[in-house]
């Protein structure tokens, strides 16, 4: 069985998996709202619900718990403001 390098298994962390995808799910909430178009945002939806994935692997291995609740707020509000997105792209 092959070792994990300091770096690797820094990179397979939950918590270090949660913060990745939250930060992809930030940027693309950040496109859908330059470009509120539909596949834009069906795109930012999927990339939040793989971060919530990754959130509910991160709450069950208890680590980092303070680093996990801040992703998870931030995660929230990205839901939000792409939910808010849907909503006004809808009325135009």
């Amino acid at each position: 069985m092959a070792k994990h390098t300091d770096t690797s298994w820094k990179e397979d962390h939950p918590s270090t998996l949660l913060s990745n995808s939250v930060q992809k799910a930030n940027h693309a909430v950040k496109q859908a709202m330059s470009y509120p178009q539909e596949q834009t945002i069906q795109q930012a939806y999927h990339s939040i619900a793989h971060a919530e994935n990754a959130l509910e692997n991160a709450q069950q291995h208890h680590e980092h718990m303070d680093t996990v609740q801040q992703n998870k707020e931030q995660l929230e509000l990205l839901e939000h403001q792409l939910d808010e997105l849907q909503e006004n792209n809808k009325d135009q």
